[in-house]
């Protein structure tokens, strides 16, 4: 049953995937909608349950908390680590060049990270796909309530893997790439639970790790971004927008 319920992942991804690409000229829009989608994933449900399942302490402090953090830190280092790198072999020499590529290289972009940020999205799907085959071994009501979770999640998953990729400088190719290992990583989750079962606390620590690292994209990345070149009322409405989904899917699933 948890395999079947991840094919509706498996659509739902695509089908986020597809609403980010087909609204490329609304691009502010997207972004707005992306960060607020990720921001509401982040606090409302990533780290809650993070907090939930990683229950010790470290030094007085939650280790989902550290954990938190060092998502973020990690995320704010490896950015900074490949941009360095990108300029010390002169990837900034292009940026008199025509074309879109060398417009993605002179703002200073780096496609290695929204790659890395899309395969950690790839990452958390694939947990999801656990999760769901967990939760159905427990009991069918417990199956069903994580199922809407993941499958209403999923369409941000999907829309969130292609917009972080796209928005790095990356061939369109390489998006659809990464959508469809998104899209497919719940099924290969839900298939291994048949095999073994992740312990709890071990999931609360990534998921808190994880939460940190989406925090840094979308509030250093994405949300700035979104604002740059359109600072309008509709793009803060759309990242009150994608906030609010999430509380309405978090309210629905039962948390």
């Amino acid at each position: 049953m948890a395999v079947v319920v991840a094919l509706g992942a498996f659509l739902m991804t695509l089908f986020g995937g597809w609403v980010a690409g087909r609204v490329t000229d609304r691009r502010h829009l997207v972004l707005g909608l992306s960060g607020g989608l990720m921001l509401g994933v982040v606090g409302l449900d990533l780290l809650p349950e993070a907090l939930e399942a990683a229950g010790g302490e470290v030094f007085g402090v939650p280790e989902a908390l550290l954990l938190f953090v060092g998502g973020f830190l990690f995320a704010h280092v490896l950015e900074r680590l490949l941009a360095v790198r990108r300029a010390a072999h002169g990837a900034g020499a292009g940026a008199g060049t025509a074309g879109s590529h060398g417009a993605r290289e002179a703002d200073g972009r780096v496609p290695q990270v929204g790659l890395t940020a899309a395969a950690a999205m790839v990452g958390h799907s694939l947990m999801d796909g656990i999760a769901l085959g967990a939760a159905f071994q427990v009991g069918g009501g417990m199956g069903a309530t994580v199922a809407l979770a993941v499958i209403t999640h999923d369409f941000a998953d999907g829309f969130n893997t292609y917009t972080i990729t796209s928005l790095y400088g990356n061939a369109r190719r390489k998006a659809v790439a990464m959508l469809v290992a998104d899209a497919v990583a719940p099924l290969l989750g839900a298939a291994s639970t048949l095999l073994f079962t992740l312990p709890e606390e071990l999931l609360g620590g990534y998921l808190g790790f994880f939460g940190g690292a989406l925090l840094y994209l979308a509030a250093a990345e994405i949300l700035p971004e979104a604002h740059h070149d359109h600072p309008a009322r509709s793009t803060l409405l759309c990242t009150v927008a994608g906030v609010g989904f999430i509380w309405l899917v978090v309210g629905a699933s039962g948390g």
